[in-house]
């Protein structure tokens, strides 16, 4: 038999929008239950990359979630676009007042999973045989076995589908209901994870006839570095020395600092929108909604602005019946999300060759990079899309 708990919110995925939603749900005084099939330790260790907008620190922050991103991020002020042998520094605070921060996503999630557990938050690690039962009704609810074996019968008001792009939330969408926009692209990344210092204080953005590169960091000791390649590659192609002697030669004009290289993956280009955000009474935000190319650093920071409007919406509910902002929650996501679709996508569009690339084409690129980087114009455009719009609701 299964034992039943209840609710007002249900959540499914302990990623960064499930638990900021929960986290924003909490200070407007609304219960949730989270689970996650994974692990704690496998959500804390999972490295990933983390370019934080300025809108993005500031919700972590003032909502009290931590300010070690104020401590241990690294602060940017701008990133360097390079091609034809020439860098081209893009001056965020200079152009537009604010900056970025490099802070890993699983360090944001070690700070949210903190943040919820100091402050009570039931969150089930762990768990599988996950269902949604009931979205369409107004009682949803999500079946699921805890990580001691135990069944369960989450009863709810509303169902937040926070599970990633690979996730259960979004499949249970009947196809015949689902708009998909998915948009594949004919290239790779080649990423390397290394033991060594900071080659550069800030990102570089290198286009070059050899194809694209981008130089990140991690820390003071670790360091993130990728460069284009076919999408058939496998790391197993590529010795360690090769890797190095290819980013060098994409980045002319900066010495690497070199080091041990500890892990290697090959990262598939995809843009995705699934434009259903409203199934019911479930509702998507994050990865089970979209998911974009990583040119234009976009990934997490669509999912916060997804979750403030979706936790403005359910407060609203809560706070006086009304179901408008809840009705109007995908129209007003998407607006976002379609902008950021379009910024990544020209970034990408714009530094990388496609394997049958026109001669023309490769010198109209470097044309609009040149156009880009000398207009101040073209530069507070990037500048803006890149340190991030302003929200379209408060959270304070």
């Amino acid at each position: 038999m299964s034992e039943t708990i209840r609710t007002q919110v249900g959540i499914i995925g302990a990623g960064p929008a499930g638990l900021l939603l929960s986290h924003l749900l909490d200070r407007a005084g609304i219960s949730s239950v989270v689970i996650d099939k994974r692990s704690r330790e496998e959500i804390e260790k999972t490295i990933r990359a983390g370019i934080l907008e300025q809108g993005t620190v500031d919700v972590l922050v003032n909502t009290g979630v931590s300010d070690r991103v104020l401590r241990d991020g690294h602060k940017h002020d701008g990133i360097e676009l390079r091609f034809q042998g020439e860098g081209h520094r893009i001056d965020f605070p200079g152009l537009v007042g604010r900056s970025v921060y490099l802070y890993p996503q699983h360090e944001v999630l070690i700070d949210l999973i903190a943040s919820r557990l100091d402050a009570g938050a039931d969150i089930r690690f762990g768990v599988s045989n996950a269902d949604l039962h009931g979205q369409l009704s107004d009682s949803p609810s999500i079946s699921f076995t805890d990580s001691e074996g135990r069944d369960f019968l989450l009863e709810c008001d509303f169902i937040g589908g926070t599970d990633g792009s690979q996730g259960i939330a979004k499949w249970s969408i009947p196809e015949t209901e689902r708009r998909d926009f998915f948009r594949p692209y004919p290239f790779a990344w080649f990423g390397i994870l290394c033991e060594a210092p900071p080659s550069a204080d800030e990102l570089i953005y290198s286009a070059g006839d050899r194809g694209f590169a981008l130089i990140s960091q991690r820390s003071d000791t670790v360091q993130r570095m990728y460069f284009q390649v076919p999408n058939e590659t496998s790391t197993e192609d590529w010795s360690d020395e090769q890797i190095w002697e290819e980013l060098q030669s994409r980045v002319a004009g900066t010495e690497l600092k070199q080091g041990p290289i500890f892990q290697k993956d090959v990262l598939q280009f995809r843009s995705y929108v699934c434009e259903t955000m409203q199934y019911g009474r479930m509702f998507l935000a994050g990865d089970a909604a979209h998911t974009v190319p990583p040119t234009g650093a976009k990934g997490m920071n669509l999912a916060v602005a997804d979750v403030l409007v979706l936790a403005d919406a359910m407060a609203a509910y809560y706070d006086n019946g009304s179901t408008e902002k809840l009705d109007n929650y995908a129209p007003t996501a998407l607006k976002r999300i379609w902008r950021g679709q379009q910024f990544s996508y020209w970034m990408t569009s714009m530094l990388h060759a496609t394997p049958d690339e026109h001669p023309f084409d490769q010198q109209r690129r470097y044309g609009e990079l040149e156009m880009v980087t000398s207009s101040e114009a073209g530069r507070t455009y990037l500048a803006e899309a890149y340190t991030g719009w302003p929200f379209d609701v408060s959270y304070n």
